[in-house]
């Protein structure tokens, strides 16, 4: 990749790694969603397939009116994030501890995302470019509420669900530990 001359090069630079980010995710979720148990949170990773189809044609368009070439790096950052989903999917069996898992390692991707969105936002803004700093700002604020909603959905369901599985395992165990006393002990009649 050559090096940036100008503010518009690093926007287009900053653009293509958010739109290789976004279809990199596109391909992601849908494995993702298969591996979840929880609905609400099924829902939410549909929605932000969604978005990130939408904003992928707004970065085409952003790119065709900057006269950017269209070739698309991979994005190495979203890319090692996606790749830890992947290990996790692939090591954890048990579904209330995947689901925390999955929820956490998607916040961080859409932390990632924001960061990229707010960097592209206020690029688009110096650069007075309405349709990037417009689509970006809508992306900062659906990632925002995304964020804020899988808070809320970790603190009300995933995480107290994946503690009620551990305890109801540690009383599994200690129900098989007395199991072998109670058939020791002879009852005399």
């Amino acid at each position: 990749m050559a090096a940036p001359k100008s503010a518009e090069d690093i926007l287009v630079t900053e653009l293509k790694e958010i739109y290789s980010a976004e279809k990199q995710l596109a391909r992601m979720i849908p494995k993702v969603v298969k591996n979840i148990s929880s609905e609400r949170l099924r829902e939410l990773l549909e929605e932000r397939r969604d978005q990130g189809t939408s904003l992928m044609e707004d970065i085409e368009a952003a790119l065709d009116e900057l006269d950017a070439s269209k070739s698309r790096p991979k994005n190495v950052a979203a890319e090692g994030l996606i790749e830890d989903v992947n290990e996790h999917i692939e090591s954890i069996d048990d579904d209330r501890m995947l689901d925390a898992v999955l929820l956490a390692s998607m916040q961080k991707i859409e932390h990632y995302c924001i960061a990229a969105w707010g960097t592209a936002a206020a690029l688009g803004r110096l650069l007075e470019n309405k349709n990037v700093t417009q689509s970006m700002e809508r992306a900062l604020e659906e990632g925002k509420r995304l964020d804020e909603e899988l808070t809320a959905l970790a603190a009300e369901e995933i995480n107290p669900a994946m503690l009620e599985g551990e305890e109801a395992e540690e009383e599994e165990e200690e129900e098989e530990k007395e199991k072998p006393r109670a058939r020791g002990r002879r009852v005399k009649t």
